[in-house]
């Protein structure tokens, strides 16, 4: 990996809500592998991968960046959630493992749309404390840069948040809102497309359900991307004439994922009441 990776944040705008946390120690990827629903120990270290954390039941609970920095340093790059109320309710789970987590406040993330100066894929660009990351593809470029919040980033504007985020939808990333956890599974959610869960590792929360929907063939809705009217709001209902067919997941001004049935009639949607049109998903950003 390089080691002339600039530390500073020109040209990279702080993403307000995303928060980092990490677990440290000897026991660090095996917790995560046991926890969420990627198959961290196939990870190669300094690689992400997208991953998820699931309920009992098999709803997802957070979707996020897995990064396995070394064996004994996994990160976690959370967009959306409480990351204090994440940490506490994984810390009920490591009893004896030697693994520490915390909430890494002095790291802080950055975005830009543009391509990677030495990152590619899943492989992770490192120069001492800063990280590059590879989020976007040919098709739309972005890079993710983690660095000490001392470097100053400047704060994005309202106009660059809302433009990362309708790229995270453009790709098929469920951005959650509170009151969208804990209710779909990850195939609903489309996790397969960003390879964000493995069926084939051993046992983690929900695993039973996940494999039963896969091998079974049970999975009936997915998500899709939808062109709304401005205002609405996830957890809308999604019709089609004149009776509900899905519910908005996801929303970023105009932009809307929604998890519809696999198999639809012919006719107008509507979401929340206003028209609303399909959109084609970009592809590349599976790692």
């Amino acid at each position: 990996m390089p080691d002339n990776l600039p530390l500073d944040f020109s040209g990279f705008p702080r993403l307000s809500g995303h928060a980092l946390l990490s677990l440290r120690g000897a026991d660090a990827a095996a917790f995560a592998h046991a926890q969420f629903a990627s198959d961290v120990t196939a990870l190669p270290v300094r690689h992400w991968q997208w991953s998820a954390w699931l309920s009992a039941k098999g709803r997802t609970l957070a979707v996020f960046q897995l990064l396995k920095l070394d064996p004994e340093h996994v990160l976690l790059v959370l967009a959306d959630g409480d990351a204090d109320a994440i940490a506490s309710q994984l810390q009920r789970f490591v009893f004896r493992r030697k693994v520490k987590i915390e909430v890494r406040t002095e790291l802080a993330v950055a975005g830009s749309f543009s391509a990677p100066e030495a990152a590619s894929g899943a492989a992770i660009a490192q120069a001492g404390d800063a990280l590059e990351l590879d989020v976007g593809s040919d098709a739309l470029p972005r890079t993710l840069k983690i660095a000490p919040a001392d470097a100053d980033p400047p704060p994005a504007d309202a106009a660059f948040e809302l433009a990362w985020r309708q790229s995270d939808l453009r790709y098929g990333l469920p951005r959650l809102a509170a009151d969208q956890r804990e209710q779909w599974t990850p195939q609903q959610l489309g996790l397969d497309r960003l390879n964000g869960y493995s069926v084939k590792k051993g046992c983690y929360p929900g695993q039973e359900i996940v494999a039963r929907t896969h091998f079974l063939g049970k999975a009936k809705r997915a998500l899709q991307l939808l062109r709304v009217a401005e205002g609405t709001a996830s957890g809308a209902k999604v019709e089609q004439n004149g009776a509900a067919v899905g519910t908005v997941a996801s929303v970023a001004g105009d932009l809307a994922l929604a998890v519809l049935p696999l198999e639809m009639a012919e006719g107008a949607l509507s979401a929340g009441g206003a028209d609303a049109h399909g959109v084609p998903l970009l592809e590349g950003l599976a790692r």
